[in-house]
């Protein structure tokens, strides 16, 4: 019994060795597999989990991103794997290992129980095989049961199948787990292919640094303005003579021996240096006090220098600095866009992560989808794309067709850099005001342009002081400082702005906003068709209502009550008489609106009281009992409220005005209907009697030639005349382009248009306006010749006309011809209104000189008309014939 037991036991031992040689090795395979593919697993999901961007934008929005490229196939396919692994538990596991580490080291142990050397085995050796033959029977019966065996069959199938890669667009499928691998979370799931969001690196790394390139840029911009003024300076003492040597220094100097030597100039004195001292005539100690004196006058020559931009002189030290002028610029207006800027620092951790590998997207997120994410970073793409595109091309092209294009805004920038001078900034103001003005931030974010200082300086006095009358000179650049007061109102809150102002400039109003600021702020033209619907777009959405002083009538229903954030009145003079229902309509909405600003170049015309009139809107108790008052005391009265300045102050670099009164004789036919109107009485017919011959009349005359030497000289004109008969005869007569004539029955768009033409013809061309019409809003700088057809019955009218072309951006110098004809009502209207011209000094203009009482200079259009014609009666008909 005991042998057939044994012989039992030896079968069972033989049949478990070899049950556990043949599964121990598929154990092993299958360990391996399973931790390999694990491991794998885990070294991919580390790899994709690293490339992990948060998006996290202000506001709800939030987003995962994974960018993925074609290597991340097997990595995917490796997450796939370990997904697909015939679940294992814990003791299963457990058996496993057992067959790969202890089972094997059993079966080891058993081999002297087979064959013949069981009959050799001593006791201890005996009963320690027989110990690993129990034992590896008892293992026998749980890895070798008919079940462990089928389990290991699938285990070992498993491990025959490759690992495949996962196509890109399932990196989210269930059977991936990579939702799990990135640590969960997130309801909404897709995989986008890259597209244009490749281009997220680039314009995201651009804007995110586009505060510190701007501050280089900006640097680099005055770094150039200083190089001009250095060539400036060079060019200064290149044409200094020698003989300013003695003026620099107290020694005795002789420079004979300098000229002798071909030596001329202090710029020649400076480029011999050292070398100068071999000069004959001229020792070493001469030499040094000659190089002194040279290096004085050349510091000197420098803080005299101006930083000058002139299409006739482009130096190459001028080049560059408009080059970096316009490249400060738009990185200057890129750098506004703060919320753009903050997205793109938002945005940067993804940028960060994207490859030139990286072809699609997985997003991962709680609500919104990969179609929201991409309109986040669509527009961000745009603006990068557009500064990168518009640097391209200013580094490309000549900067000099764009300054000739646009020359205002550059010296613009030079005086926001402070490479412009300006004098008289602060106009006539008290000095407790001038330091609150100072004071004052201004916030430019809303604004796509540069400000000159003495505009920054009028904006910050109309935030400071609340209610304000501006009265700068022509061409200053009024608009614009209406505009930066209400970009700045509109960062700190202000929705609803209102300007007033005459039909002929809606139109500019409304280009300016659309031009001048951020597209955040929209203008509405409540004026004309369509008006109704502008207002009620106003009234909900906010902005800029931009209206007539007629329309303001028929939509006054809709305002009465509306609380304004600031109302602007441009060309303000149209309400000086508190009588009339405008005038007293824009009274009521002053009163009610906390920031006013009236605009106006020529705040007094006729009478002080009409001024007055306008301060009283602002102000009353300003100029209560200031009906006799003298000039010193009527300015120190109203100073608080009104900043004025004159543009030969400010605008430094605006060239030069050449003002000729072309005194003409009366041809035999204008002398026939002089007399007839002067016999009539009729002052309008005596005013345009020098036309009535067409052809045959000398000023006419007079006109062609000036026409015909402006396209001599490849310029273009503007002809104002306050007749419109006048201007039928000048158009007709003319012999180059005729643009016009721009009249009170054209609609303001025409206007524009007409203008747009203008300034797009060749030189020769003339625009031809009715002074009152063309002369009011328009900006003609393409013209430089003014000619004026008569004289005017207000020296405003005649100011604010020229001031169409000479001003912020003219670059020519402005030539205007009056045609006056000799012996005639011109003569006389002259001689009267040049008083009225020191009026407006006196008063208005910033001036001590006067203490005359305003009422030795009011001259109305009646009693002047009436004057003249009495005159000429006088003078023509001595005994009444």
């Amino acid at each position: 019994m005991s042998r057939m037991t044994d012989a039992l036991d030896r079968a069972l031992v033989r049949e478990a060795t070899e049950a556990a040689q043949r599964l121990s090795p598929v154990a092993a395979r299958v360990l391996e597999h399973r931790g390999r593919t694990l491991r794998e697993a885990e070294q991919a999901g580390r790899t994709l989990r690293a490339r992990v961007a948060g998006v996290h934008p202000p506001g709800s929005l939030r987003w995962r991103v994974l960018p993925l490229e074609p290597g991340d196939g097997p990595r995917l396919g490796a997450l796939a794997a370990a997904v697909g692994l015939e679940p294992m538990t814990e003791e299963q596991e457990r058996l496993l290992r057992a067959l790969v580490e202890d089972v094997p080291e059993t079966v080891r142990r058993t081999r002297p129980l087979h064959g013949l050397r069981r009959l050799f085995l001593s006791g201890r050796r005996r009963e320690e095989a027989e110990g690993a033959a129990r034992q590896l029977l008892e293992g026998y019966a749980v890895w070798g049961s008919g079940a462990t065996t089928q389990l290991l069959a699938r285990w070992e199938a498993g491990t025959r199948e490759p690992t495949l890669p996962v196509a890109l667009a399932q990196a989210w499928s269930d059977h991936v787990g990579l939702t799990e691998r990135l640590g969960g979370g997130g309801t909404r799931r897709s995989v986008v292919p890259l597209g244009e969001l490749a281009g997220l690196p680039g314009a995201a790394r651009s804007l995110a640094a586009v505060i510190g390139r701007e501050l280089r840029a900006r640097q680099a911009a005055v770094d150039a303005g200083e190089a001009v003024r250095e060539s400036e300076a060079d060019r200064l003492v290149a044409q200094m003579p020698v003989d300013r040597l003695r003026e620099a220094t107290r020694e005795r100097l002789r420079v004979g021996a300098l000229t002798e030597a071909g030596i001329t100039t202090v710029g020649d004195v400076l480029a011999r240096g050292t070398s100068l001292s071999r000069v004959p005539g001229v020792g070493e100690v001469t030499a040094r006090r000659m190089l002194g004196a040279a290096e004085t006058l050349r510091t000197l020559a420098r803080e005299d220098a101006r930083v000058t931009l002139d299409p006739a002189r482009r130096d190459p030290a001028a080049t560059r600095l408009l080059g970096a002028l316009h490249t400060w610029e738009m990185l200057r207006q890129a750098a506004k866009a703060t919320d753009v800027v903050a997205l793109a620092q938002v945005l940067l951790p993804l940028a960060d992560r994207l490859t030139s590998a990286t072809t699609h997207l997985a997003v991962l997120s709680d609500g919104p989808d990969a179609d929201d994410l991409r309109a986040l970073v669509t527009p961000l793409l745009e603006r990068a794309r557009e500064l990168d595109d518009a640097l391209r091309r200013a580094g490309a092209g000549d900067p000099w067709t764009d300054f000739v294009r646009r020359p205002a805004d550059y010296f613009a920038l030079l005086s926001e850099l402070g490479l412009v001078e300006e004098t008289g900034v602060f106009g006539d103001l008290p000095d407790d005001v001038v330091e609150a003005v100072r004071a004052q931030e201004l916030d430019g974010s809303l604004l796509t342009v540069s400000l000159r200082g003495y505009q920054s300086f009028a904006a910050r006095f109309a935030l400071v002081q609340e209610k304000v009358l501006v009265g700068d000179e022509m061409g200053l650049g009024k608009t614009i400082e209406g505009l930066a007061v209400l970009a700045h109102l509109a960062m700190q809150g202000g929705r609803w702005f209102l300007v007033v102002c005459p039909a002929a400039v809606v139109s500019n109003w409304v280009r300016e906003v659309h031009a001048r600021t951020d597209a955040s702020v929209r203008a509405h033209r409540v004026h004309g068709p369509g008006r109704e619907e502008a207002l009620a777009r106003w009234r909900r959405d906010g902005g800029v209502a931009v209206t007539t002083y007629e329309t303001l009538g028929s939509v006054w229903d809709e305002l009465t009550g509306f609380e304004l954030d600031a109302l602007v009145v441009d060309e303000a003079h149209y309400v000086k008489n508190p009588r009339a229902r405008r005038s007293q309509r824009i009274a009521a909405l002053a009163a009610r609106t906390e920031h006013v600003v009236l605009l106006t170049g020529t705040p007094l015309e006729n009478r002080t009281a009409e001024f007055g009139t306008l301060v009283g809107y602002l102000r009353p108790e300003l100029v209560a009992g200031l009906g006799t008052a003298a000039a010193a005391d009527f300015r120190r009265a109203v100073a608080p409220v009104y900043l004025r300045r004159n543009t030969e102050d400010v605008l430094v670099e605006l060239p030069e005005l050449v003002e000729v009164d072309e005194w003409l004789e009366l041809s035999a036919a204008d002398r026939t209907a002089y007399r007839d109107a002067v016999a009539d009485g009729n002052f309008m017919a005596m005013r345009r009697a020098a036309f009535v011959a067409g052809a045959g009349s000398a000023k006419l005359q007079r006109l062609v030639e000036l026409v015909a030497e402006a396209e001599d000289n490849g310029r273009r004109l503007l002809v104002f005349s306050y007749f419109r008969d006048v201007l039928e005869e000048v158009a007709a007569a003319l012999p180059g382009p005729v643009f016009g004539p721009i009249t009170g029955s054209v609609p303001a768009t025409e206007r524009q248009r007409v203008v747009d033409d203008f300034s797009a013809a060749r030189g020769g061309a003339a625009l031809v306006a009715q002074i009152q019409a063309g002369g009011v809003g328009l900006n003609i700088q393409a013209a430089s010749v003014v000619v004026l057809c008569e004289p005017q019955v207000k020296p405003t009218t005649e100011w604010q006309a020229i001031a169409r072309a000479r001003r912020m951006g003219q670059l020519e110098s402005v030539q205007v011809h009056r045609l006056l004809a000799e012996d005639s009502v011109d003569e006389r209207m002259v001689e009267i209104l040049s008083g009225k011209s020191e009026i407006f000094h006196r008063f208005a203009r910033v001036s001590d000189t006067a203490q005359a009482a305003p009422e030795a200079f009011d001259v109305s259009e009646a009693d002047l008309a009436r004057r003249v014609v009495a005159a000429e009666r006088a003078r023509l008909f001595p005994e009444g014939a």
